[in-house]
Parts: structure tokens; C-alpha cells; sequence
């Protein structure tokens, strides 16, 4: 199974938490030692301007250099 999770800092130590219905479904328990695979989720500018509408005549540059 796979699972997005987001890194946390802990003292010192970096922690992915496992969700506990993943952890339930592999049978995973504290103290195992698993293999973990990083992948970096890419970071998507969608939804970043909320609230702003589309570009209008007004807003188009009228002068180049």
C-alpha cells in the first residue's frame, strides 16, 4: 500500500508518521523495523491566489521597452 505523509521535527529527529489504517492493514507494530522508500511530492501552485479573477483588458501591459 502507499501513503502520502508530511515530515514532522522532533527533538532532533525528523518523523513520518504511519496512518494507523495502513499500519493495521500491513500488520505494522511499534518496535518493527520497515524499509522506507522517499519520493518528494511535487509542490503544486494550484489554488495558491484564491480570490483572484481572471486576467481582464485592464490588467494587460500596454507600453513595452
Amino acid at each position: 500500500m502507499e501513503t502520502i505523509s508530511r515530515v514532522k521535527k522532533v527533538g532532533g529527529s525528523l518523523v513520518v508518521r504511519i496512518p494507523k489504517d495502513l499500519a493495521k492493514e500491513e500488520n505494522i507494530r511499534e518496535g518493527q523495523i520497515v524499509k522506507i522508500e522517499i519520493k518528494k511530492v511535487p509542490v503544486s501552485g494550484f489554488g495558491i491566489l484564491k480570490g483572484i479573477g481572471p486576467f481582464t483588458a485592464e490588467d494587460e501591459l500596454d507600453t513595452h521597452e
